[in-house]
């Protein structure tokens, strides 16, 4: 009997030791944030993408600049023509019900998600570079700031891109303009040199066509503000970081900064880590 009964106590003992290495083990492997979780799976197919619109930037969410685990991060002032490849995570349970960055309940089932830069809201189509699924989400969060990731997804985007189980993912990140531009051909765009006022007249004939330079290539546009004299303060702290010329473009109501033309495109790419690394700068290539 002694022998039986210890022989019990051995096989219970073993089986709670080897419960608790598979349950440790699956809390190891989770997907997404650290310590956040998946939820039920569910058919994506019945899951819309969001449907782009034009929505006013909120007051909630959109401080510029603000500080996250002692670091500093710039909301860029417009997201038109934002495109960006990065890491793509997801957030899940942890998150779910909870109020996000511009005061809506985060919905892990909805087709939304973070950025550290973008205005909030705005709506960017994201591509799974490793698989070719795409998906269209509407950013109304902040984040994420862990690592050198550049979005989070909600956990059923990070499904419908193929990636839930893995963790994260490649993506290609590409803004969906939905701002109003009244801008007409009788007023064209108008490019105006960094320090000068800004002077605009309606043209009385569709004759007219915007004044761009000749120097081939594309640009970094460092900014968009809706007050010249913002574009110039902006121009004047990063003057001494680049010897390539800077113009302010008139375009949908904004004045945007561009450096360039730079028809070199590691020359671009290199300039624009230096803003990032400089002056934590998220400038972006447009073309004239």
């Amino acid at each position: 009997m002694l022998v039986r009964s210890y022989n019990f106590s051995t096989k219970v003992q073993s089986l709670a030791i080897l419960l608790t290495v598979l349950m440790t083990g699956a809390c190891s492997i989770s997907p997404g944030v650290e310590k956040d979780g998946a939820g039920k799976r569910i058919d994506t197919n019945l899951i819309p993408n969001a449907t782009p619109k034009s929505e006013p930037i909120t007051n909630a969410g959109n401080k510029s600049p603000y500080e996250v685990f002692g670091k500093t991060y710039w909301v860029l002032p417009s997201s038109n023509g934002y495109k960006e490849t990065g890491i793509a995570s997801w957030y899940g349970t942890k998150f779910h019900g909870r109020l996000t960055s511009n005061g809506e309940v985060y919905n892990m089932y909805g087709m939304t998600a973070a950025h550290k830069s973008l205005p909030i809201p705005c709506y960017a189509r994201v591509t799974n570079i490793e698989n070719g699924r795409s998906v269209v989400v509407r950013i109304n969060d902040r984040g994420p700031f862990h690592g050198a990731r550049l979005i989070d997804l909600s956990y059923v985007a990070a499904m419908k891109l193929g990636y839930a189980d893995k963790g994260t993912a490649n993506v290609l990140i590409e803004v969906i303009d939905t701002e109003v531009h009244p801008q007409t051909l009788a007023n064209p765009p108008l490019i105006v040199q960094a320090g000068l006022k800004a002077t605009v007249k309606p043209s009385p004939k569709i004759t007219s066509k915007p004044a761009v330079p000749a120097v081939t290539g594309n640009y970094l546009q460092v900014g968009a503000f809706r007050d010249i004299t913002l574009a110039n303060e902006m121009q004047g702290r990063i003057r001494g970081l680049t010897s390539k010329p800077m113009v302010v473009r008139n375009q949908g109501n904004l004045f945007k900064l561009w450096i360039g033309p730079i028809a070199d495109n590691m020359e671009l790419l290199s300039l624009k880590a230096m803003l990032k690394k400089t002056v934590n700068l998220s400038a972006f290539s447009v073309s004239p």
